[in-house]
């Protein structure tokens, strides 16, 4: 699906959170949500200004927003987040979980660890008692994660591919107690996306690195193109295996 094929407001009256969307992938799929006419959570941990003009972005875009604080690792930060969203919502149709890391500077050992895995799976643990028949969690990886036990990639991001592995492989284990509340489950998987943090760090520790994956695959998708093919998992029908492979895969897969 194609941005010129969505007709209307398929999301008018739903809410949507998107975990660590006050910049990247998250704002910018906010904004395109925000266009079909949801009411998107904006989550932010300290960038408070920027999660606003993120919502003011969703707004024009024909959407409603509100913007809430809460770090993903810290328990009772995200227990607040979850509050502030029962409260001003009510209930939730759509949990989007994209916030991650890993690659940042004097943090714990186990720091992709906590947010990557045991964050996610704490997220779903506080969205579950506001989602409902019908709703439905969309969880945000890499193609270096995904494909992590059979491809190896560059060792400053295999900590963060290892750990969003494991938080990938820990949700998949809720797919049958979500199914059996009528709750889709959806991973979106994609390759380096050219605009965020981690591409470029990448490609400052690996000069060229983007080009040279760029003339392996063909394509590189941008923040803008990524968020469009994570706003068409939100309203397409879940693929039978629960995983949606954005662009060339044929690197990760070849025997």
């Amino acid at each position: 699906m194609t941005e010129t094929t969505i007709q209307g407001t398929p999301l008018a009256g739903k809410t949507v959170l998107i975990t660590g969307s006050s910049r990247g992938i998250g704002a910018a799929t906010a904004e395109l949500l925000g266009a079909l006419g949801a009411t998107v959570v904006i989550n932010y941990r300290d960038k408070a200004k920027r999660a606003e003009q993120v919502a003011e972005r969703v707004r024009a875009a024909g959407g409603q927003a509100v913007v809430a604080q809460g770090d993903l690792t810290d328990p009772d930060s995200v227990t607040a987040l979850f509050d502030t969203v029962r409260r001003e919502l009510g209930t939730l149709d759509v949990l989007i979980l994209n916030a991650s890391g890993g690659m940042e500077k004097n943090v714990a050992e186990d720091y992709a660890l906590q947010l990557n895995r045991d964050a996610q799976v704490r997220a779903l643990d506080l969205a579950e008692p506001l989602l409902h028949e019908g709703s439905r969690v969309v969880f945000i990886t890499s193609h270096q994660a995904h494909f992590i036990d059979t491809v190896d990639t560059l060792p400053e991001y295999r900590p963060v591919a290892v750990s969003k592995r494991a938080g990938e492989v820990a949700l998949r284990a809720r797919i049958p107690e979500l199914e059996a509340r009528g709750i889709d489950f959806v991973v979106v998987s994609g390759d380096m996306i050219v605009g965020t943090v981690t591409a470029t760090l990448l490609n400052r520790s690996n000069p060229g690195v983007l080009e040279a994956r760029t003339e392996q695959v063909g394509h590189l998708y941008s923040v803008e193109e990524f968020a469009a093919e994570i706003r068409d998992a939100v309203i397409e029908p879940v693929p039978a295996d629960h995983i949606k492979l954005v662009g060339d895969t044929s690197i990760f897969t070849q025997s």
